[in-house]
């Protein structure tokens, strides 16, 4: 066990407390990891004797005039020389056990050092939330709320009750402290809140204080805990002493199993919990609490069995059976493949084995399908772990994976820390999804990064699945393959990868990195054919309409069919901005350097405009705020523009609209696609989130509304981004049994990413794509850090960011900037950023961050984004 950028110089907050007994057992005292802002060392702490602490034990302990959340790291004999006994302080409580194993500490500590950050943060990531938990300062009235605190017990000043107007004798700053606690019916206020409303509020509950008007405690950390609830037994037979009401009551029970849930009782009998505690009291029931474990609950699901594979499916399930130790495996699975099929096939016999499963999927918006599936082949085995998951559902999902029973874990990002003991399989369901990049808060992770490490560690396989894998993922298959980063490689038959020098690599090859090809969609129905529509031409043949003659024919015949569509547009909302026709001003965002966008709520509500960074929203104004005029103009086309339009030009086609805007609460992704799959609607209009992984066989039409806000990003994965979402929504089309149909409408046909989408060739693409990148030294061929700069002050940023470029100056690394981001405001800070571009083959020596970070005033902040995904 080893833990990085950690002082091991021990550190006390100290307070007087007795001391143990020179008789006393060994390992009297413990270190810690303690979540406090800005602490990075080791605490010493004395360990109660009432208390078993081991190492990775999650603790409670004072700190300061705090308690925090900590980590046991190691056992001690004798405390630092350099510690007085006396003065060390002691631990708390217990909050978790045992909860760190040999392999996760390593886990932490490898992702704390790639991603420089402390390990603390890294911690807290892995955690639930409300695990480590944080005490606050309160400020509560003495006694009751009466002016001048007349009723105040023996701590109030005599010489104020005495007086007329006791508050007479209060400063103005003491009045205003003490009429803000009288304003609350409780009295009660916490210290960060009263100095938030009451300028140098400290004066005034020092004096309050003195006076013995207030007092100042210390409120516990609001911990996550176990859902407790009273539950009810049947112990003894039903006798003749029992009223009748009685036995009803006992009946009920006993045709329950003896067994139920007080408040199911009370509400099945129509009775009051005084009934039945005479009943306890005579003996024929036991009322106690028991724990009811909070998880996300699933429709109830019909049972599935295992389906018959096509045979590059059994190939590839068939070498993954075989893997029993580490290996980085790429199933590459065109849409409509049967990955998920492999998946359940390859997990099946591990739970059987007593093993777990780990499966890592980008989005929420992608789960309730793939749930589903799942839980409908293994039961209750599955569990889902994600952020939109209530603190408490998160909780006690966390603590069954500690159980060491055998299961399987669905989640987003996070769930690559689900503490698994016994882990047989990591998956990484459309693996090349940007969604598995942490941009902020730190660490900066990627997903796949640490689900390697964590594979290697626990020496299981991982398997990465898409249909258009990450260049990153596409290039170490073939460097490893292939014995060299430069060679081209291509499919072979049955999934083999083959070089130039007919070498083959096997899924036997002793090598640990495997290529599984599933080149044709189930039942060997074909991809769909991809229409490029020139909506140049289009405009020149006089359709100004935002959809092509070609596109409206096909809903009109989508109408007709009785059949079902998706229509894909780059962005939320109803215009991209506003513009006055008569002056050409723009109406931006007042906290941020973008425009507005215009966002409809229903027919004569108040029209709004809001901005999609930092969530700032005003009306539509009805005059240019610049020149007066009332000719505004709505430009561009979102998710609502496109929706309004269908409805006046397809008034029949019945339409959800799939984005964050309507996908926000709990369950919403769930009904909205509940209500598509059953026929309640004919077209699912949506964003991004209809290309991870959607499996809707009735959809016979795909359709790309603007493709040219995908290719025109500046950013140098803007095409291989751009192939990605183009290929993934067309393979929405034709999964059923009625072929499909994509139209992909774009100012710029001659582009070759479109090329390469009409064609469905990955092939050609990452070809082309990749030549350019190693050109250019970028990944997957070069190594990219990112430093993020923000501030309130634009010219303390700009001045600190090339304060640091100056810094950083060195042959062994290349600096690009600094330079402004894309949008230089976001939330009224200003940001820049300075990239680091390097070989990887020839690591240089990187920079001390803590000298980088030292060069930040305060009011900068600094956040360093290794292998950065998002440089805009």
């Amino acid at each position: 066990m080893y833990i990085n950028d950690v002082n091991l110089s021990s550190l006390v907050v100290g307070e007087p407390s007795e001391s143990y007994q020179s008789g006393a057992t060994l390992n009297r005292w413990v270190e810690v990891l303690v979540d406090c802002p800005g602490s990075t060392g080791l605490f010493t702490y004395r360990l109660p004797a009432q208390l078993e602490i081991k190492p990775g034990d999650i603790l409670s302990v004072p700190f300061g005039a705090q308690q925090l959340g900590a980590i046991a790291i190691r056992l001690l004999a004798q405390p630092n020389v350099d510690l007085p006994p006396e003065k060390i302080r002691e631990v708390e409580d217990i909050v978790s056990v045992g909860f760190f194993p040999s392999a996760y500490w390593e886990l932490l500590n490898r992702v704390a050092a790639y991603y420089y950050t402390p390990l603390i943060q890294v911690i807290r990531v892995a955690l639930p939330p409300g695990l480590l938990g944080r005490s606050q300062r309160r400020i509560r009235l003495v006694g009751g709320r009466e002016a001048g605190g007349r009723e105040q017990g023996a701590g109030g000043s005599r010489y104020l009750l005495a007086s007329a107007d006791p508050l007479a004798f209060l400063t103005p700053t003491a009045r205003q402290v003490w009429e803000l606690l009288q304003g609350q019916p409780a009295g009660d206020y916490s210290f960060v809140y009263v100095q938030q409303k009451v300028k140098s509020a400290y004066r005034g509950i020092r004096e309050l204080l003195r006076f013995g008007l207030v007092e100042s405690y210390l409120e516990p950390p609001r911990l996550t805990r176990p859902k407790l609830q009273k539950a009810v037994t049947l112990t003894g037979t039903i006798d003749e002493d029992l009223t009748t009401r009685q036995r009803e009551i006992l009946e009920v029970l006993r045709r329950h199993g003896g067994e139920l849930w007080q408040n199911e009782l009370l509400q099945t009998c129509n009775a009051s919990s005084s009934i039945l505690k005479t009943l306890a009291q005579k003996g024929y029931i036991v009322i106690e609490e028991r724990e009811v474990l909070r998880t996300e609950q699933g429709p109830a699901l019909v049972g599935d069995g295992a389906k018959s594979l096509t045979a590059a499916q059994a190939s590839a399930l068939a070498t993954i059976q075989t893997l029993d130790e580490f290996a980085h495996v790429l199933l590459h699975g065109v849409t409509g493949s049967g990955k998920t099929e492999v998946y359940l096939q390859a997990i099946a016999p591990l739970l059987n084995q007593g093993k777990s499963a780990l499966v890592l999927v980008p989005e929420i918006g992608l789960t309730p399908q793939l749930t589903d599936r799942f839980r409908a082949r293994f039961g209750n085995k599955v569990s889902v772990y994600h952020s939109a998951l209530s603190d408490g559902e998160r909780y006690d999902t966390w603590r069954q994976m500690l159980t060491g029973e055998p299961q399987v874990v669905i989640g987003t990002r996070s769930a690559v820390f689900a503490p698994l003991p016994n882990l047989g399989l990591i998956i990484l369901d459309e693996e090349h999804d940007s969604s598995f990049k942490q941009d902020s808060p730190i660490p900066t992770y990627h997903a796949r990064t640490v689900a390697q490490w964590r594979a290697e560690l626990e020496n299981c396989p991982l398997v990465l699945g898409s249909a258009t894998p990450s260049l990153e993922t596409w290039v170490s298959v073939r460097r490893q393959g292939s014995g060299g980063a430069g060679e081209q490689g291509s499919r072979g038959a049955g999934g083999e990868f083959v070089t130039p020098n007919s070498s083959l690599f096997t899924p036997h090859s002793s090598l640990r990195t495997h290529y599984l090809s599933l080149p044709e969609r189930i039942n060997s129905r074909p991809l769909p054919p991809v229409e490029i529509v020139d909506m140049r031409q289009e405009l020149q043949k006089g359709n100004r309409s935002i959809f092509s003659r070609s596109l409206q024919a096909a809903l009109q015949e989508l109408q007709e069919r009785k059949q079902q569509g998706i229509l894909f547009i780059h962005r939320r909302g109803h215009s991209t901005f506003v513009s006055c026709r008569s002056c050409g001003y723009v109406l931006e965002c007042p906290h941020c350097d973008v425009s507005l966008a215009y966002h409809h709520t229903e027919e004569k509500a108040t029209e709004l405009l809001r901005c999609h960074y930092c969530n700032y929203a005003r009306s539509h104004p009805k005059f240019c705020p610049d020149c007066s005029s009332p000719y505004l103009k709505f430009f561009g086309s979102g998710t609502q523009r496109v929706t309004q339009e269908l409805a006046r030009q397809f008034p029949e086609l019945r339409l959800i609209r799939f984005d964050s805007d309507t996908t926000r609460n709990k369950g919403s992704h769930r009904t909205l696609l509940t209500q598509f799959a059953n026929g309640e609607a004919d077209l699912l209009v949506g964003t991004q989130m209809l290309t991870k992984g959607l499996d809707l066989p009735q959809v016979t039409l795909v359709g790309v509304v603007a493709a040219d806000g995908l290719l025109n990003l500046s950013d140098y994965r803007a095409s291989e981004r751009a192939f990605q979402t183009l290929t993934q929504v067309a393979g929405r089309a034709g999964r059923g049994e009625d072929p499909g149909r994509v139209i992909v409408q774009t100012y710029t046909t001659e582009h070759q990413v479109i090329a390469a989408v009409r064609s469905h060739d990955y092939q050609s693409f990452s070809e082309a794509e990749l030549e350019q990148r190693q050109a250019l030294n970028y990944p997957p061929y070069g190594r990219l850090i990112l430093l993020r700069l923000s501030s309130l002050d634009p010219i303390q940023v700009q001045n600190t960011a090339q304060i640091i470029a100056t810094a950083l100056s060195t042959e062994e690394f290349e600096i690009l900037g600094p330079a402004p981001a894309s949008i230089l405001r976001v939330a009224n800070r200003y940001r820049w950023q300075i990239l680091i571009k390097f070989a990887p083959d020839a690591l240089p020596q990187l920079p001390d961050w803590e000298e980088v970070r030292s060069l930040c005033p305060s009011s900068v902040s600094l956040t360093i984004d290794v292998d950065p995904i998002n440089i805009m």
